[in-house]
């Protein structure tokens, strides 16, 4: 089971009417578009089950957000979610389509740039600096 949002800073959010506005506004507004694209285009009718909840958020964030609450939280929940399963899905994708190539290449053609191998005949690892002048750091940008 993944985790849920915590308690306290739910229930901190859900009391903000802003918030709860906002929230009905903007998701409302973008099901509102959503239904009458087709309408603008030309290409037929409105779509009714978009403009109808649309209207079902809109309303009630201009007439009192505090009834939209379970729908925030419930919407809230779902983006949690698919927020956390999206998150391993990108990193997995990138971790395996990206990073396991490229440090197979460099292992392969033999790639150290940390320097990790361990060198037998050397006195000390550490790696000689020519010092920078102070002027260097006068405009950094």
């Amino acid at each position: 089971m993944g985790k849920s949002i915590p308690v306290g800073l739910s229930d901190r959010i859900l009391r903000d009417r802003r918030m709860l506005r906002k929230f009905g506004l903007l998701i409302g507004g973008i099901l509102g578009a959503i239904g009458l694209y087709p309408l603008v285009l030309g290409d037929g009718e409105p779509e009714t089950w978009a403009l109808g909840a649309g209207v079902f958020l809109g309303i009630p964030a201009l007439v009192r957000p505090s009834l939209l609450q379970p729908v925030y939280r419930v919407w809230m929940f779902v983006g949690y979610h698919l927020g956390w399963v999206n998150t391993r899905i990108i990193l997995g994708v990138l971790y395996y389509l990206m990073f396991t190539p490229v440090g197979f290449l460099m292992r392969r053609f033999g790639s150290d740039p940390l320097r990790r191998k361990p060198d037998l005949e050397a006195e000390t690892y550490r790696v000689v600096r020519v010092p920078r002048p102070a002027s260097h750091m006068k405009r950094q940008f």
